[in-house]
């Protein structure tokens, strides 16, 4: 039986052509404003233009990795995720644990393993913001 080879599928995580203003729209209210000071605060921290990333993320850079799995792929230096309810931050791996000091002192914020939730930024301190991307990026270009 002859099989057609199959077109090979970009990973989920890749970068794209969709218009970054299209996701940054996905912020309402608030917020809305307030992705254009991400967009600033992100464009200057990494020196790199935006890209929307898996449908949803704005990146900034490209960062090849490989995980112990062997499993390797591209992903942003720098990223964050708009959405109509809070903005989504994505940092270095286990930020939390790594470096509370700085999150002791950032405001109103959720954490998990990679991403750091801010309801709004009025919240938080844009100086301590600036240094955990700032942190990640340079762990992140480093490894």
């Amino acid at each position: 039986m002859n099989e057609k080879p199959r077109p090979e599928k970009a990973p989920a995580m890749s970068p794209s052509d969709i218009p970054v203003e299209v996701v940054l729209d996905r912020a309402t209210g608030p917020r809305r404003a307030e992705v254009h000071e991400l967009m600033e605060l992100f464009c200057e921290v990494s020196g790199e233009e935006p890209v929307v990333w898996a449908g949803h993320i704005v990146g900034f850079g490209e960062h090849p990795y490989e995980h112990p799995s062997g499993r390797t792929g591209i992903s942003p230096v720098l990223a964050f995720a708009p959405a109509g309810s809070h903005h989504t931050i994505y940092l270095a791996e286990d930020f939390a644990e790594r470096w509370p000091e700085l999150l002791s002192d950032l405001g109103k914020h959720r954490a998990s393993k990679v991403c750091l939730y801010l309801t709004r930024l009025s919240n938080v301190d844009r100086n301590v913001l600036r240094e955990l991307l700032v942190r990640t990026r340079d762990e992140t270009l480093a490894s």
